[in-house]
This record gives C-alpha cells, structure tokens and sequence, in this order.
C-alpha cells in the first residue's frame, strides 16, 4: 500500500459482534467478538483512525455508527453460505477500508483474503481457538483447511493471542509474519465486595463442558455455585442441562446475563472455574482477574500465565484434579491471594489502553 493522508480506515470483520454493541440484541456471541468489540471503540477514539466493523443482519439499519464505530450490515446468518458471501463481499466494498482485520476460522477468512488480494487491501488476520492452528484441525477439515491455510499466507500481519499459538503457526502452518498482542479489556477499580460464590460464565457449547461445573457443584456442596449459560446455537441438549443444573441445591443457574451487566457477578465470585476442552485465550479469565477472582481451569492456561504468574490453577484435564484444586483454593481463602496477583497480572498484560497502542504501530506500518 502507498502513504496516504487522512485518517487510516481500519474495517474489523465480526459478523455475532453486534449484541456488544446494542445489547437489547439477546443473541450468543464469543470471546472472539468481545476482543474485536473492544479493539473497535478503544480505537476508534483516536482521530487518526476510521472503524467500521461488519455485523450480521440483526434487523437494524444498513448503516449506523455507535461508540463512534461504523456498524455495517452483512450477512444473514439464517441465510445459506452463496447468499452470505456475495452479502459479505459488498459489505467488504461498503467500508471501502485501508485495513481488513478478520478473526475465526470460517470460509470468511479466505473470502477476505481474496477481496483484499483482488483490491490491493492490507489484511490481518487475528487468531481465536488455540487447537484451530494445528495439523489436527486440518485432517478434520482438508478444503477449509488449505482454503485457510492460503489466507493465512496472504495476511501482511498474523496477530496471535498468545506465544503457543504463534509458535503453532510458524510449526504446523509455516507462517512467518507473526507478532504477539494479548487480548485487552477495559479496567475499572476494584470494589470492595463479599465474595460469595463459585462462578461459572459462558455458552452451552459441547465444548465447554458446562456439565462438568454441575459435577463440580455436586462434589462440593457445602459450597454456593453460580452457573450463567447463554444456549449455544443449535443446542438441542440445553433444555436437559438447565433441568439438571437447577436440581442442585446449591447450584444457581442463570440463563443469560447481559455483557454490560456481568461484572458485578465476578465481583462477587471467589473463584472463576473453566471446564473447556480447549480454548485460545479466554476473555473470561481477564473478566476474572480484573476483579481480583483467583481462576481454575480443567485444560486451558495459555503460556502457563496461571502458574507463572500465581493467579490460580490447572488441572491438566483431570476432574478429579480440578475439584481438588478448587478445594484447596477455598481451604483458609486461598483464593484471596491468587486473585490479587491475577489483578496485577492483568493490569500488565491486558489494559486495553496499553494493548490499543500495540495495534496501531502494526496498523501504522502497513500503510
């Protein structure tokens, strides 16, 4: 790309991001969209930068600007993939962007790469889900695979969540333009509040394993647990796990909490449990650590930061483990400690006012 004058137009590509943004949209999103959310608005508070982000059709008007982003239309994610595509690539046009940032793995990755490619349009592609970007998920997807693979070697920038997952990247994928950025979150002070629960926040995808907190509820019950579990879309199996939940007596199960109403539910919790399979770096866990609540997780803990750092514990994917190490953590409020180091942890780490700036010298430099 040539130097230009004006503003740079970054255009960030998230189409289940719009409920962050108008939260009356009761609809699931991920850990992906509250990164990019945060990202969007935290940057476009500069006058040095011009963003859009392109959402789905959530019935709202084509075009319309909130916290100073311009929210573009999309596609219908109730419509079939052609009709979403050839919606998509318009909207790509609509933005009319020096920048195009995407991050999933979906046939949107390579559709971007392509518009950019065709377009001469600087593309960066931010990673999500660690266990996406090794030779697994390729054996289990052959054509997105090499579709995303290709993408991935057209991206000017790849922008990793964590070392594991650049290091994946440059191993499985041979992708060299890596860089690290850490997810950033808004911090507020903290409040003195009781801490009086064990909590539990996220959809109710298979792969989360939401079962395995009741188990964890069921194994501890002089304990209180509080469970707040959006439906997964396509769940047919939510209607059992909410009848199973709420027959455990200290269990409190919450269907849906909006995001701009979560933080007093971590600022009460003692512990932040994870039962994922596999995850890239959840946000829940800054969610956790910016009110000082001490985390453990069945499998996830990217770069060891849990340990490293002493912000709590990983289970390694052993349950047994897991309710264990809960148990310890609460034994004499342990708890109280690892949580204060997971604050200090995430004002170094994950200040969106810090990680903000590590963006815009990427952005900076593509154009």
């Amino acid at each position: 790309m040539s130097p230009k004058s004006g503003p740079i137009r970054v255009c960030l590509v998230a189409p289940k991001a719009y409920p962050l943004f108008s939260p009356k949209v009761e609809e699931v999103f991920g850990g992906a969209e509250v990164d990019l959310y945060f990202l969007a608005t935290e940057l476009a508070k500069d006058p040095g930068f011009q963003v859009s982000v392109i959402v789905a059709d959530y019935g709202q008007a084509q075009v319309e600007t909130r916290e100073g982003v311009t929210l573009i239309k999309g596609l219908d994610l109730r419509r079939g993939t052609l009709s979403g595509m050839i919606r998509l690539w318009g909207a790509f046009r609509k933005a009319g962007a020096d920048i195009y940032l995407i991050k999933t793995v979906s046939p949107g990755v390579p559709w971007l790469a392509l518009f950019c490619k065709v377009h001469r349009k600087a593309f960066v592609y931010r990673t999500s889900s660690a266990p996406q970007y090794d030779r697994a998920f390729r054996r289990r997807h052959p054509i997105l695979g090499k579709a995303f693979d290709w993408a991935l070697h057209r991206a000017l920038v790849v922008l990793a969540q964590s070392a594991e997952v650049a290091s994946a990247l440059q191993q499985d994928v041979g992708v060299s333009t890596v860089q690290v950025i850490a997810n950033g979150h808004r911090l507020a002070p903290l409040q003195a509040l009781p801490r009086e629960v064990v909590l539990w926040v996220g959809r109710s995808d298979r792969m989360k394993r939401p079962d395995l907190f009741i188990d964890l509820a069921t194994r501890l019950p002089h304990e209180r647990f509080t469970m707040i579990c959006q439906r997964a879309t396509g769940d047919e199996d939510y209607p059992a796990l909410v009848d199973r939940a709420r027959a455990v007596p200290n269990l409190q199960f919450i269907e849906r909490v909006p995001f701009d109403q979560i933080d007093p539910w971590f600022q009460r919790a003692k512990v932040f449990v994870n039962t994922s399979d596999s995850e890239g770096f959840p946000n829940t866990f800054i969610q956790a650590a910016q009110w000082a609540v001490a985390i453990i997780s069945l499998n996830t803990d990217p770069d060891q930061f849990l340990v490293r750092h002493q912000c709590g514990l990983c289970a390694e994917g052993s349950f047994d483990r897991l309710a264990e190490g809960l148990h310890f953590m609460l034994h004499q409020d342990r708890f109280v400690e690892l949580g204060h180091n997971a604050r200090r942890y995430v004002e170094q780490t994950h200040d969106i006012c810090r990680i903000v700036e590590k963006y815009k010298q990427v952005l900076l430099g593509l154009v």
